[in-house]
């Protein structure tokens, strides 16, 4: 028998999950599936996609080249453009969208040598202070790329820095301004990330962009009514069980002491398979379905779990450590991180697709 660590990916939900994403934004929403989707499997997860998706978003061309050779024939963008000039030969040739975000990539473009006008994201930095243009040089930008001959559209894009953060309104702040950048340009727009979708209508443009809440991540700091549902359920079993007496210490670094006769499950999980070593006594599991916690120091291939008060569970009984009836939100609280770091650190888990 294998290791019985499974992360079970369920691709209708995906699908609803962007839909979800699309209604709430209106016009086109691309789907992000950079970093492996999450973790999730680009090609499968593209797959499940195309023909739904407006078109499929990257960090880098390696990622998109995968898709097109997996058969992908949707648009692809590439978030972060391209790294070196000759990048743009095999922009070309995949037939991608480009985005650009520095006005020396202007002169690399009008260089190329292509056989077709690119579709250029022109990213404007309206406050994220990572990549993009000042705001006061988007007009000149756009100017310069329609004078060069290689371009076919212009979509200027922004990202938000707070857009999760409902109390805070620099995201409004932000969109003013990159709208102010922009104006009477005549180009088409993206503003809104998962969490601009979600919860920022005045971000709704042209173009979105939906990352973590077609995954079903919160994409925000607190519950909305449409709540994304989980796509990924990460589950294993129960390989031991001890008895321990009150007064015994469990784990690495003795970090758990029992405070009565305590019953300690061995559950096939560590941090070498994507689940956070940070995460404190008391982070909620779910045992045969029923709530339980972890107790003691996750380590490299095992965690513990309380079964205390879970008698008629055993070994080889189901451990559910995200998904359904668990959100992975709830579980990166209790390790201080963030669900989308959960999701891309999965590995040596079986991976098993479903509709």
């Amino acid at each position: 028998m294998s290791r019985p660590l499974v992360a079970t990916i369920k691709l209708n939900a995906l699908r609803e999950n962007y839909l979800l994403a699309k209604r709430l934004h209106g016009g086109r929403v691309l789907a992000v599936v950079k970093a492996n989707a999450y973790g999730h499997g680009a090609l499968p997860c593209a797959k499940a996609l195309e023909g739904i998706a407006d078109g499929f978003a990257v960090a880098a061309i390696e990622e998109a080249i995968s898709l097109r050779e997996g058969g992908i024939r949707a648009p692809i963008l590439l978030l972060e453009g391209w790294f070196e000039a000759d990048e743009l030969a095999l922009i070309d040739q995949y037939e991608l969208w480009t985005g650009l975000h520095r006005l020396d990539q202007i002169a690399q473009l009008a260089a190329a040598t292509l056989s077709r006008p690119l579709h250029v994201w022109l990213k404007i930095d309206s406050g994220m202070h990572r990549l993009g243009i000042a705001p006061q040089e988007a007009l000149a930008a756009i100017a310069q790329l329609r004078a060069t001959g290689k371009v076919e559209k212009i979509i200027g894009m922004t990202h938000f820095a707070r857009a999760d953060e409902l109390d805070d309104t620099s995201t409004l702040s932000q969109v003013g301004l990159f709208r102010q950048a922009i104006i009477d340009s005549g180009v088409e727009t993206s503003l809104a990330n998962s969490g601009g979708i979600l919860a920022w209508p005045s971000a709704h443009a042209d173009w979105g962009r939906a990352g973590i809440v077609m995954y079903g991540g919160a994409g925000v700091d607190r519950p909305l009514p449409d709540w994304p549902q989980s796509v990924m359920q990460l589950d294993s079993r129960i390989i031991a069980v001890r008895d321990l007496p009150a007064g015994e210490y469990v784990g690495y670094g003795s970090r758990f002491l029992t405070s009565r006769a305590t019953r300690v499950g061995v559950v096939a999980c560590g941090y070498a398979d994507g689940y956070p070593r940070a995460a404190v006594n008391g982070t909620p599991v779910l045992v045969d379905g029923l709530p339980s916690q972890i107790i003691g120091r996750v380590s490299m291939d095992m965690l513990t779990v309380d079964l205390t008060d879970l008698p008629q569970v055993g070994i080889d009984t189901p451990v559910r450590l995200w998904g359904d009836g668990l959100p992975a939100d709830t579980v990166a609280a209790a390790a201080g991180t963030i669900s989308y770091e959960l999701f891309c650190n999965v590995k040596r888990a079986h991976f098993r697709y479903v509709e």
